[in-house]
């Protein structure tokens, strides 16, 4: 269990974090957010001990990372967004230099962490040699080498293809069964897919700490349809017009057909009324799609107006 109680930071008159408090317990998968310069990377330093806060305290299973850093550190693997590696060392030398740094049996952890992280056919190279996405993976077998209790990871993903970012948030969904884990990243649809719960960060403050559905609910849960139909403007505006629930309604043409975007009213559900509508009036009903406030929404509502 992490608890952060009313933890300020400051470098010099400058306060990049104010006041932040909150708890996550085993098993959470939290995702740290914010703008640039927020004071995520800060607050993420401070709970590794990396960093020491000017105030207020953070522990990690009751013990205070202040107090007690061997044995707080014991419990974290770290990845910071440019993790510190020694470029002229092969990936395989490197990560055996770590095992034993930390007290492990590289014979035992370096083909465990070469498989799920992904490292096979690279642990022969230069750490200097490798892609971004690969120096990635390294960073993360670094994290994961003392078989952490929490993980913290600063942009997991960063660099990554496709494939490769598929792979490590499975890792990182099985990693998080038995384990805390706290994300911070900039693709907000990453945390949707990880992520049980959200922590976001304008300004030094924490300004939001809820799952993304109570999220969106609490900030608006703005929806909308939109239609493509037949017909013209004045045709389909004025028949979805009549749809009770239908709070707004916009059109425009595109390419011979008709687009509308219907705000709907609270939580009705006026799809059925829609196409009701088109049929009964004779329009050709070609798309129709539900579209909900989105966590990137959520994330400008909650960070500009700071």
């Amino acid at each position: 269990m992490i608890e952060v109680s009313h933890v300020s930071r400051l470098f010099g008159d400058f306060r990049a974090v104010d006041d932040i408090s909150f708890s996550i317990q085993t098993g959470e998968i939290v995702g740290l957010l914010g703008p640039n310069g927020a004071g995520k990377t800060t607050t993420m330093r401070m709970i590794t001990g990396f960093l020491d806060a000017t105030s207020g305290f953070v522990k990690i299973d009751g013990t205070d990372v202040k107090d007690n850093p061997v044995e707080t550190k014991s419990k974290i693997g770290y990845m910071p967004e440019s993790a510190p590696m020694y470029s002229d060392m092969i990936v395989a030398d490197y990560l055996e230099y770590i095992a034993r740094m930390e007290g492990q049996d590289p014979a035992e952890k370096l083909p465990h962490l070469a498989e799920i992280c992904g490292l096979k056919e690279v642990m022969h190279k230069n750490i200097g040699e490798l892609s971004r996405g690969n120096k990635q993976r390294v960073g993360l077998a670094h994290a994961l080498m003392n078989d952490p209790e929490i993980l913290i990871l600063d942009e997991p993903t960063s660099g990554l293809d496709p494939n490769q970012v598929s792979d490590v948030r499975d890792l990182i969904k099985k990693i998080g069964e038995t384990r805390t884990v706290i994300i911070s990243t900039h693709i907000l649809s990453e945390v949707e897919m990880l992520c049980n719960r959200v922590i976001i960060i304008s300004g030094g403050k924490k300004v939001a700490d809820s799952s993304t559905e109570e999220l969106r609910t609490h900030y608006g849960n703005t929806s909308e349809v939109m239609v493509l139909a037949g017909g013209t403007e004045d045709e389909v505006k004025g028949r979805l017009s009549t749809i009770s629930g239908a709070a707004g309604i916009k059109v425009c043409s595109i390419d011979g057909k008709v687009q509308a975007a219907v705000t709907v009213e609270g939580n009705a559900e006026i799809r059925p009324d829609i196409a009701k509508a088109c049929v009964e009036g004779g329009l050709p009903l070609y798309e129709m799609q539900l579209k909900k406030n989105s966590l990137e929404d959520v994330f400008k509502i909650l960070t500009e107006a700071k």
